[in-house]
């Protein structure tokens, strides 16, 4: 997703991004995370087809529920620029609020991986008036809530409102994310971030493919 798609997006390519997203889940559609049977409450779902119904509330971010897998760069004036891998879960409980983890980890120039990365847990919960509240926790020590709103039906943008840091945690004073379907039913985002002394400007960005749901 470039500026200028997003400046000019293409007609149709957001019902075009939903069947292709549907055609690559036939792929995908047996595949779940692991549950627990003797759960006495509903186990998390990332695969609509099975588990509790998606609550209402949540419809707008029906795309994103899934597990997704890709690879991403990370770019910043004050770290040497890095390729890495991710993965992504979007899951839900039937429940008004969908389950989020991401889970990072670094790749050398051949694509081979030299550590684990980046992780971040937290919560995406849908208002009545459209918005978006976010809730990420990283284990860097940093905790940062987002506010947004769905740009079209297959893209969601979400800046930061607070960001609380423990005394340990690197310096971060804002942020703002990007989600959105590319037309064969990836799932890309952008990241810019404030940081340690430096203005709010591209950090991460990666194209995820659909692996569950």
């Amino acid at each position: 997703m470039t500026e200028q798609d997003d400046q000019n997006p293409v007609p149709g390519s957001g019902d075009a991004a939903l069947r292709a997203a549907a055609e690559r889940a036939e792929s995908t559609r047996g595949r779940n995370l692991p549950q627990f049977d003797d759960m006495p409450i509903p186990g998390d779902t990332a695969n609509l087809r099975q588990g509790p119904n998606l609550d209402d509330a949540c419809l707008a971010l029906l795309p994103l529920v899934g597990v997704w897998r890709g690879q991403g760069e990370v770019v910043y004036p004050t770290i040497e620029p890095r390729k890495f891998g991710q993965q992504v879960t979007f899951a839900h409980d039937g429940r008004a609020f969908l389950y989020y983890e991401a889970r990072a980890w670094l790749l050398d120039d051949d694509g081979n991986v030299i550590r684990p990365a980046a992780r971040e847990v937290g919560w995406w919960r849908p208002r009545a008036d459209d918005t978006v509240e976010v809730l990420l926790t990283h284990a860097t020590g940093v905790m940062e809530i987002f506010y947004g709103s769905p740009r079209t039906q297959t893209s969601w943008e979400f800046q930061t409102d607070a960001v609380v840091r423990t005394e340990s945690a690197k310096d971060v004073q804002a942020a703002k994310r990007l989600y959105g379907l590319v037309n064969n039913g990836d799932l890309a985002y952008v990241e810019e971030r404030a940081m340690v002394g430096q203005e709010l400007q591209p950090h991460t960005s990666a194209l995820l493919h659909r692996i569950v749901g």
